[in-house]
């Protein structure tokens, strides 16, 4: 229950960050154990569908695979379209940096780090 003192930076669904609390859907944090956040980005790993292009872009090349071969570099095409990269409110705590909010959407990501900061920076 949020006290009339504390002042609200962030409201959404998922995400309140007043001065004294930074609060997600599994997890509530102490601002004041909090000592610095920051996006950061989860890089998707791209060897498997690159190497599913090359695999089918050879098998195009040979008189007997064209059509397996297309389907192969397709898949992987595909895979490395829909296997975006995800964004993160990275938080150090006492207890070790950690993941607090995974997102592909940067943007909200972004909000959410701002917020914490202006909590971070309120709290001085």
């Amino acid at each position: 229950m949020q006290t009339q003192e504390e002042t609200l930076f962030y409201k959404d669904y998922n995400v309140t960050v007043t001065q004294s609390r930074y609060v997600t859907n599994s997890k509530t944090y102490a601002m004041r154990n909090i000592s610095s956040v920051h996006v950061f980005e989860i890089v998707k790993n791209h060897t498997l569908p690159v190497l599913l292009i090359i695999v089918g872009a050879i098998m195009l090349i040979t008189d007997g695979g064209k059509v397996i071969g297309g389907i192969i570099a397709l898949i992987g095409f595909l895979v490395i379209i829909s296997n975006k990269n995800q964004y993160a409110v990275r938080i150090s705590p006492n207890s070790g940096e950690a993941n607090s909010i995974v997102s592909r959407d940067k943007v909200y990501i972004q909000k959410v780090v701002d917020a914490l900061n202006d909590a971070i920076i309120h709290r001085g």
